[in-house]
Formats: C-alpha cells, structure tokens, sequence
C-alpha cells in the first residue's frame, strides 16, 4: 500500500492528490529537493566497507525489508539483495537498508532510545565512550543510534535492564539504515571486538 505521508524526514504532512494514477511520494517541491539533498549527503557519508558490499535492500515505511521491485527481501536470501548503486537508486519504499551476513564480520550495535532531544543517557555516553572511533548513524526514529563496527557475533544480544537497550547483531539480520551521522562519527568501521565483549 502506497504512504500516504511525505517521505522527507521530518515532515508529515499529507500527500496531495495527484492525477492518472500517479502515487507523489513528497508534499511539495521543496521537500522533494530537501529529500535529494539528504540523500546525496548521506551517500557520501556511509562507509565504504558497507557501500562496497552487496548487501543492500529497500525498507518500507514500518522498516520491513523490500526488495528494489518491491517484494519482501529475505536476511537470508542474497538473491534478494542488490548493490548500494542500485538501492539508493531504486524508489520502492521509504529508504534503504543494510543485510548484516554471515562470514562479512560487520556487526551493528542498536541503541535504543537513547536520544532525548538529540542529547545522549548517561548510560548511551558510556557505551559510547568505550568505542573506538567508528561510523554511528541515528535511527530512523531519530530516538536511537546504529553503532557499526567490525567483529564476530555468532548470536545477537538483547539487553534491557535499568532503562538499558542495547542489542547486537553480526548476521541474519537487517539494519534500516538513515545515514545520518550523528555528531563527528568518522566514515570508517573500526573493530568493535573489545567493546562486544563487554556486553
């Protein structure tokens, strides 16, 4: 089923009505420019080691996996995975998303709802503080952070306790990804190995 809200981040609003049969995925000209600007930003910001990789997926606006056709894409099947070229390309859906697969050693480590009005918990600057300098993204949202790294997870993590949510993932899983950096976050992946190891 086609949105029915403008795909610009942030924004809300309603679509307008458009004629013969045509689906506007922005409200107005100016959004769809903000759109193309963000996009274009957050390509030259996401790192190589993922950009390079074959592992690229549409998200649709409830972050499930879709391929650039606009069928479900699988955490398992790479025959429903395409390039990075291809994806940001595509238009299917509300953005993009990253498979983590087995035997790559990327891993992502999911904070959740650890942003309160852009400012880090305590307990997010700890984590944080503990990380080599690596590619982090804010969430698609915008409540949490995506810490990319390389290492080797053989199970995902969940933790939550004490207001904690942290979870980790290495394969079998997909990342929606935002490429929004969040603060100075270098465009590189460093080896997260003795941070994991932590949680």
């Amino acid at each position: 089923m086609a949105s029915t809200v403008c795909e610009r981040d942030g924004c809300e609003a309603a679509l307008p009505v458009a004629g013969r049969g045509r689906v506007p995925r922005f409200c107005s000209t100016r959004c769809r420019v903000a759109a193309h600007r963000a996009r274009r930003a957050a390509a030259e910001a996401l790192p190589r080691e993922l950009t390079a990789r074959r592992r690229w997926v549409r998200r649709d606006d409830r972050k499930a996996p879709r391929t650039t056709s606009g069928g479900f894409a699988s955490v398992t099947d790479g025959a429903t995975w395409t390039t990075y070229r291809a994806a940001r390309a595509a238009t299917v859906g509300a953005g993009l998303g990253y498979i983590l697969a087995q035997g790559d050693g990327i891993v992502c480590v999911d904070l959740d709802h650890c942003l309160d009005d852009g400012e880090l918990t305590p307990w997010a600057r700890a984590f944080l503080d503990r990380c080599p300098p690596t590619w982090i993204e804010v969430s698609a949202s915008g409540t949490g952070l995506h810490v990319w790294g390389r290492g080797a997870v053989e199970r995902g993590r969940r933790i939550r306790r004490d207001g904690v949510a942290i979870e980790v993932y290495g394969h079998g899983r997909y990342i929606a990804v935002t490429g929004r950096r969040f603060g100075q976050a270098p465009d590189t992946l460093a080896d997260l190995t003795a941070v994991l190891d932590t949680i």
